[in-house]
């Protein structure tokens, strides 16, 4: 079983990995976005961004910067297939999969105009937002002290492997190729 991880930017097309992965290479989906998502269901929240970094951290302060991780690692774990892990945002969820065996980081970014206009298309309740709000947004998740909380910048740097995307979706999935050819997938 290998694990790849996907981090990146927002809009930078994390999403689309996961799905070339999922239907043209069978690997299974497993979502820190959806099980963060899950968990406001639970508390009765309102499902936005910042709802969504709220519960996320308090999650990983009572159980630890890897819990998100982890918790999805078990899903993948019993599916006993390649898996792809989504959304990872801190270093701690990182350096849980790290000691779990094959596992493997890709990074994804692009262009932020480009994102945000991928966003607005996108159109989830979290994307609905000015582009001023989209950068803010990114801002306060890209660097933190705090190992409960977001740090793209670092969890980009820590990636094996980094795909531009500004490209067209054959670019993109040329790029994937590419990686999965060097890690002998």
């Amino acid at each position: 079983m290998v694990i790849i991880g996907i981090t990146g930017t927002i809009g930078a097309g994390k999403g689309t990995v996961v799905d070339y992965l999922v239907k043209n290479k069978g690997f299974k989906h497993f979502s820190a976005r959806g099980l963060i998502v899950e968990e406001i269901e639970k508390r009765g929240l309102e499902n936005n961004r910042d709802n969504m970094v709220v519960v996320g951290n308090d999650l990983r302060l009572k159980f630890g910067p890897g819990y998100v991780a982890e918790e999805l690692f078990k899903r993948a774990e019993k599916s006993d297939e390649n898996a792809v892990i989504e959304s990872l945002r801190t270093v701690g969820e990182i350096e849980t999969l790290r000691k779990k065996g094959k596992f493997v980081l890709l990074a994804v970014d692009a262009d932020s105009k480009i994102r945000y206009e991928r966003v607005i298309v996108r159109g989830t309740s979290t994307d609905n937002v000015s582009f001023e709000k989209f950068l803010a947004d990114e801002e306060k998740e890209m660097t933190s002290t705090d190992p409960n909380k977001q740090n793209l910048k670092k969890c980009i740097e820590m990636a094996d492997f980094k795909i531009d995307n500004n490209g067209t979706l054959e670019e993109l999935s040329s790029k994937i190729e590419e990686v999965l050819k060097i890690i002998q997938i």
